[in-house]
């Protein structure tokens, strides 16, 4: 008979005893908090509405992992427990990383007859689009196996407004959201529309062409720029500014 451990932060079972979840080479699977569970309240029905997130256990045998091509290994910086006036945060308003350390890198990639070592090295603090990568559990932490592509930029400092982006990443800024309508009414919290205006601080070094040359971006620092409204990744500074990190693809104008 399967067994289920149920508590109100998390749900863990065997992932053999699953049909819904067939074809998971993991040891256990682990579901994301839903409240208080009663007997019988769980059904196949319910588990399609989950999240599954599952890291890889790589056995305590292997002593170290090599990514392949353009691949990285980046150890995941842990979780925020705490707020800054040391107030305990459940599980579930803990907000996941979205950076960490390089701990291993490919051999890097091949464009053409160009070979492109990685341009991130051991030891760099890296911040990465937030769903990207295969979670893997390895020698008690759990690390992130990216391509290099997926990692927005270097931070060297605790603070976002810091970030150096890589390749073809743009780093913007966002513009307050209006306060009021074009009539003078005032705009309620969840009345504001999410702005896609911003001022671009910093820009990658560019992208590659067929042959391996480095072409740089369109945008440059200082620009007031016109972005899609629901590509990249959104960060908050420590003075409460709004910033993004997007591909320069996802610019749409510049503005004057």
């Amino acid at each position: 008979m399967a067994t289920s451990q149920l508590t109100a932060s998390s749900v863990t079972a065997s992932a053999r005893n699953l049909a819904s979840l067939q074809g998971l080479r993991l040891s256990t699977v682990k579901f994301s908090s839903f409240g208080t569970l009663k007997p019988g309240a769980l059904s196949s029905r319910s588990f399609k509405r989950l999240v599954v997130k599952a890291a890889t256990v790589v056995a305590p045998k292997y002593t170290s992992v090599k990514p392949l091509g353009d691949r990285v290994l980046v150890k995941i910086k842990e979780t925020e427990e705490k707020t800054e006036g040391g107030i305990l945060l459940p599980t579930t308003a803990q907000s996941k990383p979205q950076g960490g350390e390089v701990v291993a890198v490919g051999e890097g990639k091949t464009i053409g007859n160009t070979k492109l070592e990685s341009s991130v090295k051991t030891g760099a603090q890296v911040i990465y689009s937030k769903y990207a990568g295969t979670e893997v559990e390895f020698n008690g932490a759990n690390h992130l196996l990216l391509k290099e592509d997926d990692i927005v930029g270097l931070l060297e400092t605790d603070d976002i407004k810091d970030l150096k982006p890589l390749n073809d990443r743009v780093f913007i800024k966002v513009s307050e959201a209006e306060e009021k309508t074009a009539g003078g009414l005032l705009l309620t919290e969840a009345s504001k529309e999410k702005p896609s205006i911003g001022t671009v601080i910093a820009v990658g070094p560019g992208t590659l062409d067929e042959e391996g040359n480095l072409k740089p971006l369109s945008v440059s620092p200082g620009n007031t720029v016109l972005y899609s409204k629901y590509a990249g990744n959104d960060f908050k500074g420590n003075d409460g500014s709004n910033y993004i990190a997007l591909r320069a693809s996802d610019v749409m104008a510049v503005l004057y």
